[in-house]
């Protein structure tokens, strides 16, 4: 019972049934990313990757478009889940389609217990964006998409 009312109070937070047909969106995308990640890379990038429009999408877009990947979890789990390569995917997917020239990198940091931990995050202009703090500092990026020729 917990889970449905968490559901509940998630849902509370849209604004209309426009949000809810785009957390739809959101969400069945957001469900293919880990079927997407087993793709070689280069498969990978042509599948993902599209010009980022000529306009730029209002902050307020950007704002909604985040805010909603991270609500898709909480709603849908564990058909969406949760965590930086779900978030990091489904935002790269939209924002470009929004207008936007975001990159998505990935990085590894091997730690000091030799236990290996990943990462992805957005990037926009060649510095981390909608992330809390810099994830360079700990995370060496290893690839980056779109893929350079």
């Amino acid at each position: 019972m917990r889970g449905l009312r968490h559901r509940l109070r998630a849902l509370r937070q849209l604004h209309g049934v426009a949000e809810l047909l785009l957390l739809v969106r959101l969400g069945a995308f957001a469900t293919a990313v880990p079927w997407l990640m087993r793709l070689p890379l280069t498969r990978l990038s042509t599948l993902l990757t599209r010009p980022a429009g000529t306009g730029h999408p209002a902050a307020s877009e950007i704002e909604r478009l985040d805010r909603l990947v991270s609500l898709a979890p909480r709603v849908a789990h564990p058909v969406v889940r949760s965590g930086c390569l779900t978030r990091g995917v489904t935002l790269f997917w939209f924002l470009r389609r929004a207008g936007l020239d975001v990159e998505l990198a990935f990085g590894l940091d091997a730690g000091q217990d030799r236990a290996i931990d990943g990462h992805c995050w957005l990037s926009l202009g060649g510095e981390p964006f909608l992330e809390k703090r810099d994830p360079r500092s700990q995370f060496a990026e290893i690839y980056r998409l779109p893929l350079r020729a």
